[in-house]
């Protein structure tokens, strides 16, 4: 066989399709000796066996390993700057109780961004200290829930947001510890959904001037944190999009927030402490993406923050980040079964046709919305035994009622891959679990942890009586 003229150009046809690509899986993620995916030596057909499929399957030893990665690295590269690094594991990309927990024995901090995942944090008994806030439209409720719990920040996204929460803070004799979010104009190269700083969008106060009034709406928001007695601004924030590969993006938007640190010094006289640089890290999906080391990055934005901190007579402020997708986002694998196997021709940009193999498997948009959302590449195995057929092109399917339901656009699998297999999706730990939906009215599937050769349910599966049990007759 040869490569398939389907194929898009940065696939690879596979000389061994058994084997793992490096980068996309937990580093306990191996071939056992009959060729099966195993984790911590625990074969796939057994986790399938115990727990069903489609499932969630996620290495505890290396979520934690690159918690600490992340930790240790900016802490190392800010240390002589600022003391250190404040880490933030961004909950949206996969939460539960017992992640919180890991991401708080890790030395970790915790970003919310929304009531219910307060709720997560409060039950994993994270100190408010420890947590943050975010959202563009946070509801009183969830504003007096944070002040209830005594948050280490609320990221306003603002000006009206900010002056409801100062009000509230009032009403309780208390000041609101505040981050103001900033979009700095700094366009990621990534998809239009996922990038957050260019000024047409949801988040964040603009940085820059209003024609009419001469002023931003960030300095605005400035000048009216500072004379509200109910805040207490910390300092800022900024978040550039997410799966990003080139740092330019992040250095850039670096210096324009420390620049603006320097105008508040001069006209305020007052040198805010904090600034988080925001996250979105990008991992490996296929074997086109190339992922920065976490010391790699670090070292990259120490050099930007203090270097330009000195240029403007600057201490450099506490700095902190929120790797999410970063630290989550390969630690975990899905595992599904295949059942309907068919092959199609499709004409091709020469004239003639080739074979497209679609694989079907008993999950799809339900447990991960990012192709259909994002237009999102993933890669697959054969994860149930290994294979001598030649690979083909093909393209992994979910079971749901639309065209549109791909888990897996384009990879080569093993020819014979057929009705019963099981088939293993990496990365698919961040935006997955958390984007899942009822969709069709399919239970969403369980989450098991993997560590130490053991295996146990962290989020358990839902059932038909789950689907049903909020209809009101």
């Amino acid at each position: 066989m040869s490569v398939s003229p389907l194929a898009p150009q940065w696939l690879s046809f596979p000389e061994d399709s058994n084997a793992l690509r490096t980068g996309m899986w937990a580093r306990d993620v191996q071939r056992s000796g009959n060729g099966e995916l195993e984790i911590s030596g625990i074969p796939a057909s057994a986790l399938a066996a115990e727990f069903g499929t489609p499932l969630f399957v996620v290495s505890e030893a290396d979520f934690r390993a690159r918690a600490r990665d992340f930790k240790d690295s900016f802490d190392a590269a800010f240390m002589d700057a600022c003391g250190g690094v404040d880490v933030y594991y961004a909950g949206k990309a996969f939460l539960c109780t017992e992640i919180a927990r890991w991401v708080a024995s890790e030395g970790l901090r915790l970003d919310t961004c929304s009531g219910g995942e307060l709720a997560v944090a409060a039950r994993a008994g994270i100190p408010g200290a420890n947590l943050g806030l975010h959202g563009n439209n946070k509801s009183d409720a969830e504003l007096n829930r944070a002040l209830d719990m005594e948050l280490g920040r609320i990221v306003v996204d603002s000006l009206p947001e900010l002056h409801r929460l100062g009000a509230l803070a009032q009403e309780r004799g208390v000041q609101a510890n505040v981050m103001l979010r900033l979009t700095p104009g700094v366009h990621a190269h990534t998809h239009e959904f996922i990038a957050t700083a260019h000024e047409d969008q949801k988040f964040g106060l603009s940085m820059a001037a209003d024609p009419a009034s001469g002023m931003s709406p960030a300095a605005e928001a400035v000048a009216a944190a500072l004379r509200n007695p109910g805040i207490r601004l910390l300092g800022l924030h900024s978040h550039i999009g997410s799966q990003i590969f080139d740092p330019a993006g992040f250095e850039e938007a670096a210096r324009r927030l420390l620049a603006f640190l320097a105008e508040v010094k001069a006209l305020h006289g007052v040198e805010l402490p904090e600034l988080d640089l925001g996250g979105g890290y990008g991992i490996a999906y296929t074997e086109a993406d190339t992922p920065r080391p976490a010391a790699e990055i670090a070292a990259a934005m120490a050099a930007v923050v203090s270097g330009t901190c000195a240029e403007l007579g600057l201490a450099v402020p506490r700095i902190s980040i929120e790797p999410g997708r970063a630290i989550v986002g390969s630690t975990t694998f899905t595992l599904y079964r295949a059942g309907t196997v068919k092959t199609v021709r499709v004409d091709t940009a020469d004239g003639g046709s080739a074979e497209r193999r679609y694989v079907s498997v008993d999950g799809g948009m339900s447990d991960n919305a990012r192709p259909v959302l994002y237009d999102a590449d993933y890669s697959a195995v054969l994860a149930s035994r290994a294979s001598e057929h030649d690979a083909v092109i093909s393209r992994v399917v979910g079971k749901h009622c639309e065209s549109g339901d791909i888990v897996v656009r384009d990879v080569y699998l093993p020819s014979d891959v057929g009705h019963g297999d099981l088939v293993a999706v990496p990365g698919t730990g961040a935006y997955c679990w958390a984007l899942s939906s009822n969709y069709n009215y399919i239970a969403r599937p369980p989450v098991v942890a993997v560590r130490d050769g053991a295996a146990r349910l962290i989020i358990r599966g839902e059932t038909e009586e789950d689907l049903l049990a909020r209809d009101v007759s």
